[in-house]
């Protein structure tokens, strides 16, 4: 069964749609971005969500310490971490960690291997020289297969909405997907169209119709 993320979360409306759509995450940036969100902010819309739904917060080279701040004061289940963060501060903030990989070859691969053990999950996005992350660039799913192999639980990003969505998941067979632009109106507004379809097209996949959505 596939899991799925929304990022880019920035006010209550779209976070209550994205757990009505059947959204197991949502996701919160605390990084320079137009989808930032004060943690005062993101505290407020996890308080009004029902249980059950995680929550992630997503930081670039942040010091550890405001990290821990920022997870207490929230509440936040896990971290997103999108900067050159070491094997071992990812170790110092388990059990929440997920580490990104911003790949443009295979040459990238083996950078992951020291994660192993120190992270919860891998999450895989198009790199760029401008941006850490919500570029709607497609990932190149021939290396988020081959980064299955480190046996870390991967989770694939990068360009997904609903129109490729369904033939990522197909091919990739990720443990999650983490979807953010290719459901917006503008950064930070997310359409509810969009997200049901989605949504939709996951539980369509054979194999997947147990979907929790």
């Amino acid at each position: 069964m596939v899991r799925v993320k929304i990022c880019g979360i920035t006010n209550y409306q779209d976070a209550s749609l994205a757990v009505e759509v059947g959204a197991h995450a949502i996701g919160f940036i605390f990084a320079p971005s137009p989808r930032q969100i004060t943690p005062e902010k993101a505290c407020d819309i996890i308080r009004a969500i029902p249980p059950f739904v995680q929550t992630v917060g997503v930081f670039v080279d942040e010091r550890p310490a405001t990290i821990r701040q920022i997870i207490q004061f929230c509440g936040l289940d896990l971290v997103q971490l999108h900067g050159d963060e070491s094997p071992a501060m990812c170790h110092g903030l388990m059990p929440h960690t997920i580490k990104v990989f911003r790949l443009k070859d295979e040459s990238g691969l083996q950078s992951i291997k020291p994660y192993y053990g120190k992270v919860r999950a891998l999450l895989l996005d198009t790199d760029s020289e401008t941006r850490r992350g919500g570029t709607g660039e497609t990932f190149d799913w021939g290396l988020a297969i081959k980064a299955k192999e480190f046996e870390i639980p991967t989770i694939l990003s990068g360009g997904l909405n609903p129109d490729n969505i369904s033939q990522a998941i197909s091919l990739v067979k990720p443990y999650a997907v983490d979807v953010n632009s290719g459901i917006e109106d503008r950064p930070g507004k997310k359409n509810v169209s969009l997200m049901k379809e989605l949504m939709g097209r996951i539980r369509k996949i054979k194999g997947e119709t147990d979907v929790d959505a």
